[in-house]
Order: C-alpha cells, then structure tokens, then sequence
C-alpha cells in the first residue's frame, strides 16, 4: 500500500509538471501563441515624435495608441475611438472637443493622464525636438509659431484641456481628427524622457507604453519581441507574443517562411511574383501609396528645371509595372487612384523627343554632355531591380548616365536629410486618406520634403484646397497645386501606386490587410 500510494503520488507530481510547463520555442516563447513575422529593416527610431517611416510605425502603432483608430469596415475607412471616447467638431469644424478616456494606465501601472496628449504635441512641435512631422499639427492656432520660435509660451498654442475634456482650436476647418491617428501625435511620459535621455527611453527595458503589447527585447539588426501588455485599457490581444525577425534581405525571408519559421511574409520577391501569385496563401491588395523620385533642386544640374523636365520625359513607366508585374498602376499624377482628387492626366507623360530638346534647351548636347548624375536607394532587391530599369531608359533616350548608390535604411534616411543625391527614390503611404496628406509633404514647411523646392504659389493652393467648403472647389485648388509640383517645379516624378503582396500561412486568421498598411496585430489569433 505505501508503495502504491507512493507511486500515485508520483504520477500527480509529474501530471501537473508536465501541464504547467509549455513547449519552448526560440527565445523562450510557446510556439502555440507566438506569430512569427518578419521586418525589412531595423527601425531607425521608436520615438514617435521624431520617427517618419513605415518600419517604425508599424512597431510603434503595437506599443501605443492615439487619440483615435483607423477601423476598416465594409472597404471603407472610419474614425474609432482609441484613448478618445468620442469627439465632435463645431465653429464649421474650426474647434473640436475630444473626450479623454479615464482609468487608463501606462504598463509600467502609472496613470494616463489627459496632459500626457498635450506633452506629446509640444515636444513634437519643439524645434529642439526637430520632429519630421511637426507640421501635421501646424493647422492648430499658434502652432507653426511655437515651432518657428516666434511664440514661447505653449499656453498661447491653441490647445486647453478642462478635466478629460481636449478642446483644440485650428486655424481653418480641416482633416483634424484624422492626423490624429499618426503615432507622431501620441502622448509621451515627460518623466521617463527626463529619467533615461532622449536616445534611451525607447530601448526595451525603459521604453513605457499604454498599447496592446510591450516591448520586452529589441536586439538591434536581430530581432524584436511583444508581449501582451496586462495593463491594456482595451481588449486583450488574441495571440499574446510578436516574434519579429529583422531581415533585409526578401529571398532569405521567403526561405524561412517555406521553412515553417515565420508566419507571415509581408514582401515578397518581385522576381518570383507569377509563381507567387498561383500559391493558395498568397494574398494581393491594393493600398494608398506613390513610389516616386525627388529630385535635389539645390545642386547642379538637377536644380536646372529644364533638366528635371527632360529626365521627367525620358521615363516610361510602363515598363516599369510591367517588369514587376505586381498589379502597379502607372501614375503621372500625385494622388494614388481612391484618394479625392485622383487625375490620371496629370503630370508629365513619356516623350524622349520632347526629353531630347528639352536637355538640348538647358544646354547639353553631344559636344557638351550632361555629366553623370547619382540616383540613390535604400537596400532592396525590388527597389535595385526599379533604378536599373529607370537607369537604362534614361541612357537610351537621353545618353545620360546615372551611377546609383544604396545603402541601409537608417543609413539612408539620414543622407536624405542631410544632402541627397541628385535624384533619390522614395514612396508614401497615406497616413489619412485625403489629398492633403500627399500634397502636403511637398510643402515648404514639410520635414518630409527633401528635394529642397519651395513654392509659396504651392503653398498657398495646398493650404486653400484645405478649408475650400465643397469637394469641387477643394479640387480646383490641387490641380494648381498639380501644375505647380510636376510640370513647373518638377521636384518628384510620381512612378506607381502601390499594392500589396503577402505569403500569410493559414493557422494565421485574421491578419490585418488594409488600404492604409497599417500593422496593429492584436486582432491576430493562431490554430496550429
């Protein structure tokens, strides 16, 4: 009988063991609630006042959230709430009130305060902080001029908080609520900032925030994990744990996606896309973006008009979609197709006679050649296979060479900021699905402009195009603002729209595929 007992006694022992402990896959995690998924590059910064690309967002929109959410239901795009509960606009949508949602806590068990959205929208409108996206707030009173030095005084900025109650008053009547979905406009904790420095209150470890997951390890270049976050005001996330992989290199994250190692495949190689595209976990859709080129108007001989035209003609974009054959649509103008203000007759067209006279007209010609111009992109196998495509053209109809540089994205953007090349690549996704936010960054005030062109006729169209009362007068003021940018600056010449490619392996349900790109994963769950 001991001995019997003693043996039961041991079963239940190892029973309950063998329950309490999961299966452990790498770093720790349960493979069973884990979703593996991969980015193209390290993330320059999660600092959402000062970040301005789609890598850190797509990080930083897990770890936090705004006054407000994009929902997408029914193929359309709505407003939710996020730490508003409810807003409302009045004075012809020149003041709105924003509920201020209560019983908020940061992960780290700390209070969400109303004041933290306020600290949030003076840092980035700091000059100190020289945020890239200072100027989406430029349409509250006061606001440019707090960000220009002319007012010192937060107070005088039009932002007044009454309790849990955030009245915001503008300058015109605009977009206003939508730019609040941009993870730039997110409320910060002062404290921590002051704690750790500005470079180190985003590392894991420090980093605090009020999101669906936690950022729990962030080994740079390598990999960066999320953890359900228990202080989380809304529903809990369905798969508890992010795994993400940093791999530049897109074959390399096909391979692990073939071998069961990630879930999802957010990019896929376009020189594989036909084979791709016959596979039953492939995914297609399109979303609100430009690939587009700038060029630097600051430097020879790209600051010559005449020659930015020439180049302008000497590219058939066609050739282009159809050499990636991914579903792109070539676009002339500046706002992708499902925007307002969508003209596909803008722009300036393919015609290397008209490219050849006009490279004669700024004074080059056989006896005296435009000497070789750099085109620059960030690593990426489509990206190199687009410049080589366009760097042929360009030598074929108009004998000019162009010597391209790549370089890592981080990289990459600081030289965009600092001094770009003669012409560089780049793209946009909306942010909010109005002309605005495309014609916009090509302002003068935009940190997001890196071509150097100003244009107050631009300018001043843009911002007229905002508070025009009816859809056709907003429309008159963007074909000015058209005209201006692309057939009279010249500063960018749009490519294509953008759409998206995905491998998602079907235990993954409910992944998010939206027309804005945007990535909040805590609606994912998993059957393995």
């Amino acid at each position: 009988m001991i001995l019997n007992k003693f043996l039961q006694y041991f079963v239940i022992c190892l029973t309950l063991f063998s329950c309490q402990k999961k299966p452990s896959g790498e770093y720790g995690l349960d493979p069973s609630d884990t979703l593996r998924i991969a980015f193209g590059a390290e993330p320059p910064t999660l600092d959402w006042n000062k970040s301005s690309d789609t890598t850190s967002s797509s990080v930083i929109d897990n770890l936090m959230d705004g006054l407000v959410v994009f929902e997408y239901l029914d193929n359309k795009i709505n407003l939710g709430a996020g730490l508003a509960t409810n807003w409302e606009g009045s004075q012809k949508n020149t003041v709105w009130k924003f509920q201020i949602r209560k019983n908020v806590q940061w992960e780290d068990g700390q209070p969400f305060e109303p004041s933290q959205v306020i600290d949030g929208w003076q840092r980035l409108l700091d000059p100190k902080t020289a945020s890239p996206y200072a100027y989406f707030l430029f349409g509250i009173q006061g606001a440019e001029d707090y960000n220009s030095g002319k007012i010192k005084d937060f107070s005088k900025v039009g932002v007044k908080l009454k309790g849990h109650e955030l009245q915001v008053k503008l300058n015109n009547s605009m977009y206003f609520p939508y730019a609040l979905t941009h993870t730039s406009t997110y409320p910060v904790r002062k404290d921590l900032i002051a704690k750790y420095g500005e470079d180190k209150w985003m590392q894991a470890g420090n980093f605090v925030g009020l999101g669906a997951y936690s950022l729990k390890r962030w080994d740079h270049d390598k990999v960066i994990i999320l953890k359900a976050n228990p202080k989380y005001y809304g529903t809990a996330p369905k798969t508890p744990n992010i795994l993400g992989y940093i791999i530049t290199d897109v074959n390399t994250q096909l391979n692990m996606f073939n071998a069961g190692q990630i879930d999802v495949l957010d990019s896929v190689p376009s020189v594989q896309l036909r084979e791709l595209k016959k596979r039953s976990d492939f995914v297609e859709y399109g979303i609100l973006s430009s690939y587009y080129f700038g060029f630097n108007t600051q430097i020879e001989p790209t600051n010559n008009p005449l020659v930015r035209r020439a180049i302008a003609h000497a590219i058939d974009r066609t050739k282009v979609t159809r050499m990636m054959a991914g579903g792109q649509k070539p676009m002339s103008g500046w706002i992708p197709e499902g925007i307002l203000a969508h003209d596909p007759e803008a722009g300036l067209k393919f015609d290397p006679v008209k490219a050849k006279d006009l490279l004669k007209q700024a004074g080059y010609d056989e006896s005296n050649p435009l000497p070789p111009i750099q085109l620059s992109f960030n690593t990426n196998q489509d990206h190199k296979r687009i410049i080589e495509n366009v760097q042929s053209q360009i030598k074929k109809n108009l004998g000019v060479e162009i010597q391209v540089q790549n370089n890592e994205w981080k990289v990459y953007l600081g030289n965009l900021k600092a001094k770009p090349t003669q012409i560089y690549r780049m793209g946009w996704v909306a942010d909010y699905p109005d002309p605005h936010n495309f014609y916009e960054l090509m302002t003068s005030k935009s940190e997001n402009n890196y071509t150097g062109w100003k244009s107050p006729k631009f300018d001043k169209a843009v911002v007229q195009a905002v508070s025009a009362p009816t859809d056709e007068q907003r429309l008159k003021y963007y074909k000015e603002a058209s005209k201006l940018l692309l057939e009279e600056g010249v500063s960018v010449i749009p490519m294509f729209s953008g759409v998206a490619h995905k491998l998602i392996h079907p235990s993954v349900i409910s992944y998010p595929m939206n027309p804005m790109s945007q990535r909040r994963l805590k609606n994912v769950s998993l059957q393995r």
